[in-house]
């Protein structure tokens, strides 16, 4: 593959590429080769087969529940995907121009965007069954805030409610791919340890050499 993503079966095999923008500060600038990817039938195609797949595992989409909220759906291709299996999702997208999109493009359905920052979420706590997030976290530009993105997501979720998210391990050409973008991959070894620290129980993480997948629920009541 080359820094531009040319190779497509070198994209689907990685199956980790970004699928949103979130949290204050953290995406100044997103490459122009990166945003027309992102909206990309060929994108679409990969989070079909692969990368929501390889997230979810042996989970059902109805463990999230009825009420979910999506971070950084950027375009919404995965927002698209998960409205066909969910009765209700909420995307909170940083960007303003994709989220008037995105509101725009699902207005009427069972979608609601919100224009607004993952570490400060601007719904009550324990408001959602569910949440999900699919190859965005490395779009955060420090620890700290990825860290605070996974507490709010932790403080709306209600108890006993499942966190569900992916992501992309670090390489060199998804480096490459992102010149001129923000770039900050998640190492998986570190997850439990943050999940933890973040107010998760139930943690499960899987990674393989090219993406790592997370399970974790708020505690219970």
């Amino acid at each position: 593959m080359s820094a531009r993503c040319e190779n497509t079966r070198s994209v689907r095999r990685l199956a980790a590429r970004p699928s949103g923008e979130l949290a204050r500060g953290s995406v100044e600038r997103v490459n122009n080769a990166h945003r027309e990817y992102l909206a990309s039938d060929e994108w679409r195609q990969t989070l079909q087969d692969l990368a929501l797949p390889f997230a979810f595992g042996d989970l059902s989409y109805a463990e999230l529940g009825d009420d979910v909220v999506e971070i950084g759906p950027g375009p919404g291709l995965t927002t698209d995907l998960l409205a066909a299996e969910l009765p209700r999702i909420t995307a909170v997208e940083l960007d303003e121009g994709l989220a008037d999109a995105l509101r725009e493009r699902t207005a009427g359905s069972n979608v609601e965007v919100l224009h607004a920052d993952a570490t400060a979420i601007p719904t009550e706590s324990g408001r959602f069954s569910g949440a999900v997030s699919f190859t965005m976290m490395h779009h955060v530009p420090t620890v700290e805030l990825q860290d605070a993105v996974l507490a709010d997501i932790c403080r709306v979720l209600q108890p006993g409610g499942l966190l569900v998210a992916s992501d992309s391990v670090a390489s060199d050409e998804l480096a490459a791919f992102h010149d001129d973008d923000i770039y900050n991959p998640v190492d998986p070894e570190t997850l439990e340890d943050r999940l933890t620290a973040a107010g998760y129980v139930d943690i499960a993480v899987r990674a393989n050499p090219y993406a790592w997948a997370i399970h974790a629920r708020r505690p219970p009541a």
